[in-house]
Order: structure tokens, then sequence, then C-alpha cells
């Protein structure tokens, strides 16, 4: 058989129409990416079944041509099922079988010959597992990289810009802003580490357990050889074969493992982006210590405002985010027995934050982090006003006095230098040690 068919312009049978009506909630879909994974799977599912001798070599080759041509998204359109549906995915499920089936000219069974092998309870999670690996590996942590790679270049580009520290939002010693950008990479580095560290138990797939993991009708041998179809072609090298297939089947841990790394990346470019505001306010009545690229208006009233529109962007992408996680956490703990039938709401949010961080990411990347540039001027005012310059006189004369002297300069608004001399300290020995750059180096300059 060929696999190629006039194209009604309906494609999928009865399941997915009773899903379609039973399932009127969000007006969202079943994310694509689960859809041409399933596609994926069914092809690959044939293709071992025909060399197994359990499906007729002309059929399987039929529906893998169709599965080939749903995974590369040709009929996108023929997926309308909810995303908020019956849990186990089975109406996905069904939806791609019967879509397959057609394009075959209905010459292959949804359930006898698409389905062979396989289980809803097996295939949809294992079409989850790998649409997510796939946008994480080939999307996600090359855009984590992106973003560290700039804050790194950032780093040593104004690694000689001298500016007042803060702790507590109070003023702290001084610090350069490229020892602050070098923390913030590192931040987005060991975020990377952690994603591709949660990403070795996503590739253990569920395939071949069937209904409840004890793969009832599908030859042991069927599982493998899928597997190492779906890797070949895929070039994703963590997919395999689980440690336990009760314990694949039944929970959905790696996915809530892997939504608490994207989490933790959230909580981190919540800090970042949130610094490099405030770092940016102003110009004149905020920090000012940095310019961001001037991107769009910044009001429609106020004239030359500019405002950080990529920071605020990537604040809303880290919320969402991070309430993402906790509704996958709620259905990953929900599982009961052979089963979790939360996996559309798990497949939905993890798959979104995964989308959501690479565009943020990369957007930061690309339209601020690259474009940022010194207030010398600012950073230079802010390291020569803190009075917590005076930590550097603690050997000098002692913690209690150096107290006294910054006491006094911030009640009687008088230059630190002026208090600590008139206090007795010499002009020579103050100006040796109150050194904002080696100040700023800490225990580097020693």
């Amino acid at each position: 058989m060929s696999g190629t068919f006039d194209r009604p312009a309906v494609l999928y049978g009865p399941e997915t129409h009773k899903a379609v009506a039973n399932f009127p909630i969000s007006g969202e879909a079943m994310p694509i990416e689960v859809v041409h994974w399933l596609a994926r799977i069914k092809g690959a599912a044939a293709t071992v079944n025909a060399e197994l001798g359990k499906l007729d070599p002309g059929l399987a080759g039929a529906i893998a041509v169709a599965a080939e041509a749903v995974a590369a998204g040709l009929h996108d359109e023929q997926f309308p099922v909810d995303v908020f549906q019956t849990g186990s995915g089975t109406s996905t499920n069904m939806n791609v079988n019967e879509v397959i089936s057609t394009l075959t000219g209905g010459a292959a069974h949804p359930n006898d010959h698409v389905n062979m092998g396989q289980s809803s309870n097996d295939a949809f999670p294992s079409a989850v597992h790998l649409a997510v690996l796939d946008a994480t590996t080939n999307r996600l942590l090359p855009a984590l990289d992106s973003l560290a790679t700039e804050l790194g270049a950032v780093a040593q580009r104004l690694a000689d810009v001298v500016k007042a520290g803060r702790t507590h939002l109070m003023d702290a010693v001084p610090v350069t802003l490229g020892q602050e950008f070098g923390g913030y990479a590192s931040q987005i580095r060991l975020g990377h580490q952690r994603v591709t560290g949660a990403l070795e138990r996503v590739g253990r797939i569920p395939l071949g357990g069937t209904a409840v993991g004890n793969g009832l009708n599908t030859p042991v041998e069927f599982a493998p050889r899928v597997r190492e179809i779906l890797a070949r072609r895929s070039a994703l090298a963590l997919i395999a074969e689980p440690d336990d297939a009760f314990e694949a089947q039944a929970s959905r841990d790696a996915l809530v493992e892997l939504s608490g790394a994207l989490k933790v990346v959230a909580v981190s470019l919540t800090k970042v982006a949130q610094d490099i505001a405030l770092m940016s306010s102003g110009p004149r009545a905020g920090i000012g210590e940095i310019v961001l690229p001037e991107l769009q208006k910044g009001s429609s009233i106020m004239p030359g405002k500019v405002n950080p529109v990529i920071p605020e962007v990537v604040l809303q992408v880290a919320a969402q985010v991070i309430g993402n996680d906790t509704a996958v956490t709620i259905g990953g703990m929900q599982g009961q027995f052979e089963l979790n039938v939360r996996v559309p709401l798990i497949a939905r949010n993890v798959l979104q934050s995964v989308r959501l961080l690479t565009a943020a990411c990369t957007a930061f990347a690309e339209k601020c982090v690259a474009g940022i540039e010194p207030d010398r001027e600012g950073a230079a005012r802010s390291a020569n006003a803190t009075l917590a310059v005076a930590t550097a006189l603690n050997e000098l004369i002692g913690y209690d006095q150096a107290a006294a002297i910054v006491g006094e300069a911030a009640r009687s608004g008088a230059p630190l230098r002026d208090v600590a001399i008139a206090s007795g300290i010499d002009a020579a020995d103050y100006d040796r040690v109150i050194d904002l750059r080696r100040i700023a180096a800490g225990n580097a300059a020693t």
C-alpha cells in the first residue's frame, strides 16, 4: 500500500467526536508536540510489529507513511481534543489512531493495527516524555547556554566597573558589575545542569507496559525495538528502558522532577531580571548603574521614558512557570495504583514551561543582556557614596571606632574621609585602605 489517499476534511472518527463533545473545557488542544511523538511511536510500532510477524508488512508500511505525515505536522488541524480530557490521554491516543487509520484509507484499524502492542496507558505518557525530552534538549538547553554566554560576556566587559554592593537593599561594600554579572551567568549555568540532570530520567519511557505495566498483549522484544528506532531517528540518546515497568507506568515522577528544575531556573531568572531592572532604574532618580537597550517607547504620555521591558517579560514568564510547577506537583502526587491519570495536565504545564523559558531566555539574551552598557558615572557615584567602605577600616581601627565614624558621617552628611581624618586617622592610611578597586576585589587583592 502506498499510504497516499484523497484527504477528507475530517480525518478522525467517532471516538474523537465523542471526546470533543465531552470535553469543551479550555479551548486549548493537546500540545501538538505530544501528537507528533505519538505518531512517531505508532510508525515505529508498526515497523516492529511487521518485523515480529504480528502485522502485514504492506499494512505496516501504510501506517508508517501516515504516521510520518502526522509527525511532520501535515495534519495538525485534525487534533482538536481539549487538553483537559480523560487523564490517561486515551482521547488523544484514539484521535491519533483514527487519523492514521483514515490516512491508510481505512485499511488499518485504529485499535487492532495502529494501536497494536500499545495502550493509552503506556503510549501516551511515553509520547509526553519524548515531547518534553525533545523540546528541552533541542530548544531550552541551547537558550540557557546562550543566556549564560551573554551574561558571562557582560561580566568580562564590565569587570573594571566598581559600584556599591547592596545587601538588604541597603548600601554595602563595593563590588564590580563584572562580579555581579559573573554570578548571574553562574546561576544560569547551574540551572542548565539541574535541567540536564533530570532529563536522564525523563528519557526512561514506559512503552511496552500496555494497560498496567506487565506488557499484556505485546511481545517482550517489542518495546526495546521501538525505543531503538525512536532513538535512532530522533538522535535523542537518552531514550531508554525504565528501571521498573510498574514505576514507569504508575508515576510521572521524572516529569515532576524536571518541572522542579524548571522552577529553579525561573527563580534564578527572577533574581537576574529583577537586579537588572533595578540597576537600570532612573536614569536620574533611581540607581542608574547600567543602561539597557531602548526597544520601544516606555510611556504613551511621558516623552523619552525607557522601561526595562524584557526583564518585565522574563519576570512574568518566571511567575507562570512557578505556577505551572505547582499544578505539575499536584498532578504527580495524584496517581493511584497502576496509573497516574493526570498526564494531560502535567504535559500541558511542563511543555508550556519549556516553551516559555526558551522564548524568554532567548529574548533576554538577544534583546537585553547583549546590549547592556555601564553607566560609569552612576556606578562611580554609588561606589563613592556607600559608607560601608568603612568595613575596610576594621583591621586598622576596629569595628566600634569604624561604626562611630560611619554614624557621624550619616548624621552630618559629611564625606566619610573627612569624618575619619577628623577622628584621628592619618589621611595617607585612609587613602591606602579605602581603595575602592581593592575593596571590590576582596581577598583576591591580597
